[in-house]
């Protein structure tokens, strides 16, 4: 067995000592340009000519959950695309997106600047039951993003693209749900794969549409949201602020509106990192199964090419 590794954001050296003990029978190698055919490939933003070259694959692992950087370019043909489907993402995504809504709600950050200017004051309760939460996205991170937001009592709102049962959850499905489920929400997380059909999605049509004073988490991809329509909103009043992870460009450009903004909580793309052992373990259990001939179509995380994720 062949498998080449390809990934320039991180350290490649204990990714290949994973896979080579992982598999001591096998060559794991970085891939560089003319690699000899491999059987298996790990990648993260891979070149164009690694695809181009490599024509033997069994199957592609994308280092991520996200696939639509890969599905930009062009794929070897029948070869199964494999995403991370959880790999320790779903509680850190849990933990950032409660952390948001929970400092909106409670006006924390407002407090944090009474305490830096020395103000000793008190914020009036705020109802919880005027606060619902809606999540765009019903996939494994929307379903455990749901499922911890329930400790908190807030109504629970979520839309996918097809229908879903979820207890606690007011669920609604499809385009012609979609105007319904954003004007049941005062705050809305957009978990969404970035898509042709969802780019640009969050803009001032489906914005305005949250219930007042409305507030939006995005932590799925910077060209979901049309930034100058939050803006917009924002400076209109019906939207109260935003907690951003992703943005179109990133690093984040120093002359963009969004640092100047206090209304905007802004991270660098941090609420739900790789986690390289439980990612590998994931990986590794796919290769053993597929070489015991089991079928991709019966895997977790496999990408379906005709709908993007």
């Amino acid at each position: 067995m062949r498998i080449l590794f390809r990934d320039l954001t991180v350290p490649p050296e204990p990714w290949l000592g994973f896979l080579r003990q992982a598999f001591p029978q096998a060559s794991v190698e970085l891939w560089q340009p003319g690699a000899a055919p491999a059987d298996y490939a790990l990648v993260w933003a891979p070149p164009q000519q690694l695809l181009d070259e490599q024509t033997q694959l069994k199957a592609l692992f994308q280092i991520a959950a996200g696939v639509d950087a890969l599905l930009k370019l062009r794929l070897p043909v029948g070869v199964p695309v494999f995403r991370l489907d959880d790999a320790g993402m779903a509680v850190q995504m849990a933990e950032y997106v409660c952390h948001a809504v929970i400092r909106h709600f409670r006006e924390l950050d407002k407090v944090e600047v009474d305490t830096r200017a020395g103000r000793w004051q008190q914020r009036q309760p705020r109802s919880r039951a005027e606060f619902s939460v809606g999540v765009l996205g019903l996939g494994v991170l929307g379903q455990r993003v749901l499922k911890a937001l329930e400790a908190f009592e807030f109504p629970l709102r979520g839309w996918g693209r097809t229908p879903r049962h979820l207890n606690g959850v007011q669920t609604f499905a499809g385009p012609q749900e979609l105007p319904g489920f954003l004007a049941a929400s005062r705050v809305l997380v957009n978990l969404l794969p970035l898509t042709p059909e969802t780019e640009n999605l969050l803009n001032t049509q489906t914005l305005s549409q949250l219930q007042p004073g409305g507030y939006l988490i995005n932590v799925a991809r910077g060209r979901h949201l049309v930034d100058e329509d939050l803006l917009a909103l924002l400076g209109s009043g019906h939207l109260a602020g935003a907690t951003l992870d992703v943005f179109r460009q990133e690093p984040l450009p120093p002359e963009h509106a969004f640092w100047r903004d206090a209304r905007i909580t802004l991270t660098p793309h941090t609420s739900a990192r790789t986690l390289r052992e439980d990612s590998l373990a994931q990986i590794v259990a796919k290769i053993r199964a597929l070489e015991a001939g089991a079928a991709p179509q019966g895997m977790g995380g496999l990408v379906r090419l005709q709908v993007g994720y």
